[in-house]
């Protein structure tokens, strides 16, 4: 993967100076820096996500649409019956 940074002067000047300080090159330093800055502890491994399928199973089976329906007739009766 190739990566295009647009650094400031002071930044770009720093870091060149430290990569001449390492024996290394610009490019160089920063790679080493990032494979450290995103390195996991040994032994550990990316866990997989979860997926949502399957997120809510321990609740039991959702309402059925005539159960949401009647739900919804409940919520909703008399609603603005009291507005002229």
């Amino acid at each position: 993967m190739n990566l295009i940074i647009d650094l400031p002067d002071e930044l770009a000047t720093a870091l060149e100076a430290k990569a001449r300080a390492c024996g290394v090159s610009p490019a160089a330093f920063t790679r080493h820096v990032l494979e450290e800055a995103v390195k996991l502890p040994e032994g550990q491994a990316l866990k997989p996500k979860k997926s949502g399928y399957g997120l809510l199973a321990e609740y039991g089976p959702g309402p059925s649409e005539e159960e949401i329906d009647e739900n919804r007739r409940e919520m909703f009766r008399g609603f603005a019956q009291d507005v002229p």
